[in-house]
């Protein structure tokens, strides 16, 4: 494999970062602070980038993309989270709601979502993970009883990022019972404006809107709501996850943290004490490595080989790495560590932002315990 992206690539980085410059502010930290106006710039770039055709670059041409590679895909995905995500909650209807849609959707459902989804105006958010499942996603207990033309859906979500601002959720729900713990798993597209949703926001160190608890009570959809079959949301799920597993490139913020934090530091850098630089060493490697591991899985998919290990071996090794970097970075500025954007930290207040995101890292997209029992089951052979 050779993962020299190539000539078009860095054509593609440089316009990239020529957006976020005109359009971001250098001290940006995400869309999901107690600032309204971070979320508002990143809506303003979304339509930026949809405008030029970039945010659903891989997409295809008439789902308002521009047909390019899923290397293609993977520059935006690197100079996005590199550069502290300015398309807020949008990435997540882009990296594998939308790649969801279009392998098991309607052909209506494909008309209703995926030119909203190009153009940024809609945002998503996942109804995966339950009270008593966890990540365990076979284990859920939402249920979706038939009733005339549609489907009554009752249970709680919890962890759901962005449930308070967004328009849609994808909903996992179980029809009937079978004897395998996946049997019956039925994927749902449901209007979160929809009689008998309620969103609770749950305070945590992330900030506003990366935690709710949502709660469906006696939901009413249509047949139209099902996304892929009665039945079969386990195979949409595999599917889905596996895009957004290796779709959130945290080691490409990893990677300019590091690097910037040097810069920063000047001379300084060498005179930090050898164990510390040391720590700093270990952290970018590790973060090459997961950059590597990365790039296997998203090779595999490019293939149509499944990916499904592949993409929990990256998810675990950027897990970690993110981590290595937090304390990597935390040793080298000591007690001015914690400091915040308003107190004239280094970088902006980035480290004390990406120290706080790492300690969650663990427990987005499947926690890394469920990611290695997959790696597990897949090495014994039972995946």
């Amino acid at each position: 494999m050779d993962f020299d992206f190539g000539a078009d690539a860095d054509a593609l980085r440089a316009e990239l970062r020529s957006l976020i410059a005109a359009e971001v502010p250098a001290d940006f930290l995400g869309a999901f602070t107690d600032d309204p106006n971070d979320l508002a710039i990143a809506q303003r770039f979304c339509a930026r980038l949809a405008a030029e055709r970039l945010l659903t670059l891989a997409w295809p041409v008439e789902y308002g993309g521009r047909g390019g590679s899923v290397w293609d895909q993977t520059v935006v995905r690197e100079e996005m989270w590199a550069h502290h995500e300015p398309r807020g909650a949008q990435y997540m209807g882009v990296n594998w709601v939308g790649p969801a849609i279009m392998a098991f959707g309607t052909d209506e459902q494909k008309a209703l979502h995926l030119p909203a989804i190009g153009a940024g105006e809609v945002i998503w958010c996942q109804g995966f993970s339950e009270p008593d499942a966890g990540s365990d996603l076979a284990s859920l207990r939402a249920k979706a009883v038939a009733v005339d033309g549609g489907w009554k859906i009752t249970g709680q979500k919890i962890w759901t990022s962005y449930a308070e601002m967004a328009q849609w959720c994808v909903l996992a729900a179980r029809v009937g019972s079978g004897e395998k713990k996946h049997d019956g798993i039925t994927l749902f597209l449901v209007p979160m404006d929809t009689l008998g949703i309620t969103v609770r926001p749950i305070a945590s160190s992330l900030g506003r809107h990366h935690l709710n608890e949502v709660f469906f009570d006696d939901v009413v959809v249509d047949d139209n709501a099902v996304l892929g079959g009665v039945g079969n949301g386990w195979q949409a799920i595999r599917h889905a996850l596996a895009f957004e597993r290796v779709g959130i490139a945290r080691y490409a913020r990893c990677d300019r943290l590091l690097s910037a934090l040097e810069a920063e530091l000047g001379d300084g850098f060498d005179e930090l004490p050898h164990a510390v630089r040391a720590s700093w060493t270990r952290a970018l490697v590790a973060v090459r490595v997961a950059r590597l591991l990365a790039y296997r899985a998203t090779h595999l998919q490019a293939e149509g080989t499944p990916a499904d290990t592949a993409a929990s071996v990256a998810r675990i090794a950027v897990t970690q790495a993110d981590q290595l970097v937090a304390e990597a970075l935390f040793q080298a500025l000591d007690s001015s560590s914690l400091r915040d954007k308003a107190s004239g930290a280094v970088l902006h207040g980035a480290v004390e932002d990406h120290y706080r995101y790492a300690q969650a890292a663990t427990v987005a997209s499947g926690t890394i315990e469920i990611q290695r029992m997959i790696v597990g089951r897949s090495t014994v052979g039972r995946a």
